[in-house]
């Protein structure tokens, strides 16, 4: 794979639960991260001392993070909105020459800043609350 522009990894929300998505407006900077906790089965009979684990066990998670600018009320209100009402909608992140990882999000913290002389900004965390699905690009 190449270098890629940072601007091309996209975070979409479902605007309505039917499956249209639309780029968060504004974020400058994305995260994504996947992590698997590991079940330890290692036991005095464990080969050499090694530790040993169980293999497809464990609990597995994405979190996204992402940072911007106010610049479209209609994605700004959908964000608002899932974050009060706790919902879940389905997300995209758009990974370019990777793929597409969509699934059931939360928003775990969203943080709103500004100075007098410089734009509103903000900043959001979400949480994976459902299974993902990947597509290779």
């Amino acid at each position: 794979m190449v270098a890629q522009s940072g601007k091309d990894l996209l975070v979409k929300v479902d605007m309505s639960g039917d499956g249209t998505f639309e780029t968060a407006a504004g974020l400058r900077a994305t995260r994504i991260s996947f992590n698997a906790e590991t079940v330890d089965v290692t036991s005095l009979e464990s080969e050499g001392g090694w530790r040993e684990l169980l293999a497809g066990a464990g609990v597995k998670t994405a979190s996204i993070s992402g940072s911007g600018v106010f610049r479209d009320a209609i994605t700004d209100e959908r964000m608002r909105q899932v974050f009060f009402d706790g919902e879940t909608p389905g997300f995209q992140v758009v990974i370019p020459d990777f793929g597409v990882v969509e699934g059931p999000f939360q928003i775990t913290s969203i943080e709103y800043a500004g100075t007098f002389d410089g734009e509103a900004t903000y900043e959001m965390a979400l949480s994976s609350a459902g299974q993902l699905s990947f597509a290779a690009a």
